[in-house]
């Protein structure tokens, strides 16, 4: 059985690497790849890490022990511990962790050449997202759930916690407006889409008293019942968009925004299992169903990937992101390969909500899977003729685009198709429905339904989106409620309801007024930079962690990614930080404001970054090296009774010879 196991490892780890040799172009370098190779060869990467790098972490680097009685276990209250099914805790995690980033970064990625977007999606994911996901879940579980700025102001003392808290929020709310912003023009003056995303709220209500009071366990039971709901909600939706009472769902920018500033303090302040997790799990369903329909219309379908390889734009001057391929392709791509906005994930919702620690791999498992999402649309992008897919997410003329070398072949046509003008809508994500409505309407028997695939894409696009806004508006809830606790003791008790409402407002009404205010072109580049900034911050908290386990045998698990991801950030603000006021220098006084507000944002997040990374290595070197006793907020609670205790002490009394010692009679208090 063991032969046969070790077998099929060694082929699927030779069919990784033929079909990576065909993305590359190591085979048949002037042929067109198909994208089918793109799928076989993240598939195969995946499953391996998933079963060597991430079972090698959670055995040997973490050491996941179900003996370990988790906080949702211990602090059981209802509403925000609660221990969860393990296959809702994934389907919450992932929906939670797979927002608008995997589907739209890859996508404008794309400008730079299908080739470098790819391999920063499956490396990056592997070596870095995952880890940084699974990593601070852990440290989080291991601290009763608590927050990455509080895990930061536990371990690494007050500066970098106060630097990382206000860090934290920052990119929180403007990742949220960012979001929010693509929602709202995505979904205005469209009955069908708003209609269906609408009705996702009192499925996902219906589906959480379901499994809490009716039926606690049968979650078959109520994933039946959410799915088949969700389908009516779909397929129900076009009949309402041409109905005569299709007004009630067509709203205006300033309508949605209010509409969604609801939801969202809805969301934050209602127990978690009533709408929040349910909701979440109930949107999975979709995500993984069109996510997987894509994968099984590549592979049936085998679309030529009709993108080069590498662009001219790789050098810079591209029409969508005038920056050069490094730094800015790994900020464009925000999430699928890493995201610091999972770290909250990691540290908010899901620690709370782990039954037992060996469900901690789903922090490694889903970023894999959103890494898989990421991959999916940089295909549905690139199957685009590059002069189309240039046409839609620029306003550039045919002509300037046939000067470059990319002129529109079939633009009119596809708008024909889908029935909507989609030239000249930058931002990725109407380039991206137009894409999977191709590959969707090319299946057997779908001829002609393209119209019906690009609203269906939509909606899903909004799907993803909505789930991260409802998710992040929580975390940042919690963060609020933490920092103000410091100054007024009530604010920490997350059930104190005048706490909690405050919170909740300020966060809705911070990243609101960004949707009404701002662009998608000011949001996102700032929510790029900033979130892979976080993500540096995360890997460094992820490394004092691990040294606090006396794991300092394995700290380049973290601290390589760190340095990767932080150089690239720190040169991709460094840049935009000037290209910023450049371009302010040339508008008037009221445009220019605008920009120069941008310009300081930018520089004072990487100024924080530099703060928690400096004060960091200052601590690692007296740990590491001059071997300075620490104190850790550890916990740990061994099933049967057992009392709360430190791991460091634990580790210390053991003597573990694989890692540093520290002096006798030191360690943790």
């Amino acid at each position: 059985m063991k032969v046969g196991m070790n077998l099929l490892w060694v082929l699927l780890s030779l069919l990784a690497a033929l079909a990576l040799a065909h993305v590359v172009g190591v085979v048949n370098p002037n042929e067109k790849v198909n994208g089918l190779w793109l799928v076989v060869a993240a598939t195969c990467i995946y499953v391996l890490a998933y079963r060597f790098y991430g079972r090698w972490l959670a055995r040997q680097v973490v050491g996941l022990n179900n003996q370990h009685v988790t906080p949702a276990v211990r602090l059981n209250d209802g509403v925000n511990f609660h221990p969860t099914n393990k296959v809702v805790l994934f389907g919450h995690h992932f929906a939670a962790i797979a927002g608008a980033g995997p589907l739209l970064g890859p996508v404008l990625a794309a400008q730079f050449g299908f080739v470098p977007g790819f391999l920063w999606l499956v490396i990056g994911a592997v070596l870095a997202g995952a880890v940084q996901d699974f990593i601070i879940l852990v440290a989080s579980m291991r601290r009763n759930g608590r927050s990455l700025p509080e895990i930061a102001h536990d371990e690494l003392g007050s500066v970098t916690g106060t630097a990382t808290a206000v860090a934290v929020l920052f990119i929180v709310v403007v990742a949220l407006a960012g979001l929010g912003f693509a929602v709202v023009n995505a979904l205005y003056h469209n009955a069908w889409g708003t209609f269906t995303i609408a009705m996702t709220i009192p499925i996902g209500l219906l589906m959480g008293f379901y499994l809490q009071k009716f039926r606690p366990g049968a979650v078959a039971e109520v994933s039946l019942l959410g799915v088949v709901l969700l389908i009516a909600a779909v397929l129900y939706g076009r009949v309402v968009a041409q109905s005569s009472y299709a007004w009630l769902f067509e709203f205006d920018k300033p309508a949605l925004i209010w509409l969604l500033a609801g939801y969202g303090f809805l969301a934050s302040v209602l127990p978690g299992w009533m709408l929040l997790v349910p909701r979440g799990y109930l949107s999975t369903f979709m995500k993984l169903g069109v996510v997987f329909l894509l994968g099984f219309g590549v592979i049936l379908m085998a679309p030529t990937i009709e993108m080069p390889r590498v662009t001219q734009f790789a050098n810079g001057g591209g029409p969508i992101i005038p920056g050069t391929l490094f730094p800015f392709l790994f900020i464009t791509i925000a999430c699928g390969a890493i995201s610091g906005f999972h770290s909250l994930v990691s540290s908010g919702t899901t620690p709370k909500m782990i039954e037992q620690e060996s469900q901690a791999v789903v922090g490694y498992a889903a970023m894999l899977l959103e890494s898989f999402v990421g991959v999916m649309a940089l295909i549905a992008a690139s199957v685009l003729i590059p002069g189309d897919y240039l046409a839609i997410n620029t306003t550039l003329s045919g002509d300037a685009l046939a000067a470059m070398g990319f002129p529109p072949l079939r633009i009119a046509e596809l708008s024909q198709l889908v029935e909507v003008d989609v030239a000249g809508r930058p931002g990725g994500a109407v380039s991206l429905a137009v894409g999977m409505a191709s590959i969707f309407s090319a299946l057997p028997g779908m001829a002609g339904l393209m119209a019906y695939w690009y609203q269906f894409a939509l909606v899903f696009e909004a799907l993803f989106i909505l789930t991260t806004i409802d998710t992040g508006t929580r975390v940042a809830r919690y963060l609020i409620q933490e920092m103000a606790g410091r100054v007024y003791v009530p604010f920490r008790r997350m059930n104190w309801m005048p706490g909690v409402m405050l919170s909740s407002g300020v966060v809705v009404g911070a990243w609101a007024y960004l949707i009404g205010t701002g662009s998608i072109s000011t949001i996102w580049p700032m929510f790029g930079a900033a979130n892979q900034l976080l993500g540096t911050l995360a890997l460094c908290i992820g490394t004092t962690v691990l040294i606090k386990m006396w794991k300092s045998l394995y700290l380049w698990v973290t601290a390589l990614p760190m340095l990767f991801v932080g150089i690239i950030t720190l040169t991709g603000s460094y840049e935009m930080f000037w290209m910023f006021l450049k371009k302010a220098g040339t508008l008037a006084a009221g445009q220019a404001f605008a920009l120069y507000l941008d310009a300081v944002l930018v520089a004072l997040v990487a100024m924080l970054g530099l703060i928690v990374l400096s004060d960091s290595l200052r601590q690692w070197y007296g740990y590491v090296v001059l071997k300075k006793p620490f104190t850790s907020s550890e916990v740990v609670v061994m099933a049967g009774g057992g009392s709360a205790g430190r791991m460091q002490t634990a580790i210390h009394c053991a003597d573990d010879e694989k890692s540093f010692k520290l002096p006798h009679g030191t360690g943790c208090c």
